[in-house]
């Protein structure tokens, strides 16, 4: 992967598998919204003091996600965030989750900026379009 990229490092738990003994589907969405928390965090905003301070949060729009390969229990996963887009209230990332070299799943993930109380979309705050700038 590439420099540019934030990544995350995670383990699989049981509960993370069904009953096959793989990853289930929807888990992935999980370990994205992990990782994209934790790179948001790391340009400077943590989404608890975004509600708190400027009554903002960051909600889900659009999802696309691919399947190629399955995690089994005690994998170790690297989940990637990489800013493909960005506006004035939305953003669009593309995210994938590896095993080693191996591609397990990847996607886009539109998540817009919209004012906690009445879920309109609102502008995201402007340190944190400076520091998206700056990747």
């Amino acid at each position: 992967m590439r420099d540019t990229l934030f990544q995350l490092g995670l383990r699989i738990y049981w509960e993370d598998t069904d009953a096959g003994g793989i990853v289930f589907y929807a888990n992935y969405l999980k370990f994205f919204e992990r990782a994209r928390t934790e790179w948001l965090r790391k340009l400077g905003m943590e989404q608890q003091a975004l509600r708190d301070e400027q009554g903002l949060i960051f909600v889900v729009s659009e999802t696309r996600i691919r399947y190629l390969s399955p995690a089994r229990l005690d994998d170790w996963l690297d989940v990637s965030v990489e800013l493909r887009e960005s506006g004035r209230a939305s953003m669009t990332l593309f995210q994938q989750a590896r095993c080693g070299e191996r591609l397990l799943a990847e996607g886009e993930i539109r998540i817009g900026c919209v004012d906690a109380a009445t879920f309109r979309p609102s502008r995201i705050p402007s340190f944190l379009l400076q520091a998206l700038q700056k990747q």
